[in-house]
């Protein structure tokens, strides 16, 4: 559809398996779907399965990402502190405090129009003391609003009332709310009242047999001992990623449609992923 903007959305990317996945199947996508712009989270993407890196930045934009979202571990590699100072494609939680390196939202230009991607971290369950979601957007929107009327907001959250609840509270406002965090693809998919396409978590991309991509025995047993465990990265196949397509009226901004995706592959090796 000439008149609309297509917007691939995936969950977040987990170590050295989840950037396989995306390295090898994210372009075919791009063209299959004819998608415009490709927004991804990445907070996962260390090869410890935690934070991100400016080498893994690189990656992801060699490999087709426009925008990569993030959340709850953004810190956790300080190398990438001077990256979010520099760049405005990788973004930190617009709720996280000001003082902290780095922006919540980004602006870039697709087919003439100006598209804005915003990162948000939920509250219920977080570890992290983080300003409201809610007010955060509404400040934000002030802004967002007077530079463009497509807007897509990654909402990093634990739990799904919270999410749709957002979701709900933006419907009109925004043209999509996507959730990530729980690395678990929901079937919740839908076009709000008012124009706002919604899913409550994209999924993850890494190993299918896992737990949120770590190695499932590992984590068994820490929840069994209840015993401090090291998680790791599972890299045995088969491996999945999953996220969603919208499509956004570019005249109006409202979403007029979206649909999951999900891909399993049984044959790829992550040998050909270096390590961060």
């Amino acid at each position: 559809m000439s008149n609309t903007i297509r917007v691939l959305c995936l969950g977040d990317v987990v170590g050295q398996t989840g950037r396989a996945m995306f390295q090898k199947h994210v372009d075919r996508l791009r063209h299959e779907l004819s998608i415009d712009v490709v927004v991804v989270n990445g907070e996962n993407s260390g090869s410890n399965g935690r934070g991100i890196t400016s080498r893994i930045m690189n990656f992801f934009k060699h490999n087709g990402a426009d925008v990569v979202t993030s959340g709850n571990h953004i810190w956790a590699a300080r190398e990438i502190y001077h990256y979010l100072e520099q760049h405005d494609d990788l973004l930190r939680p617009a709720n996280f405090p000001s003082a902290c390196p780095g922006s919540g939202f980004t602006l870039l230009e697709r087919k003439g129009y100006v598209i804005g991607v915003v990162n948000i971290q939920g509250r219920v369950f977080m570890r992290e003391h983080v300003d409201c979601p809610f007010k955060t957007m509404d400040s934000l929107l002030t802004y967002l609003r007077t530079k463009t009327h497509i807007i897509i907001v990654d909402v990093h959250a634990e739990t799904t009332s919270e999410k749709a609840a957002l979701g709900h509270y933006l419907d009109g406002r925004v043209s999509a709310v996507v959730g990530t965090h729980t690395h678990i693809q929901t079937a919740d998919e839908q076009l709000l009242p008012q124009g706002t396409a919604f899913i409550s978590d994209l999924g993850m991309a890494g190993a299918l047999h896992s737990s949120l991509g770590m190695k499932k025995d590992v984590i068994i047993q820490s929840m069994i001992t209840q015993m401090p465990t090291k998680f790791v990265v599972e890299t045995a196949g088969p491996l999945v990623m999953s996220g969603a397509y919208i499509d956004i009226d570019m005249g109006t901004g409202k979403a007029v449609a979206i649909e999951r995706i999900r891909i399993i592959d049984e044959a790829l090796s992550v040998s050909s992923i270096e390590e961060d």
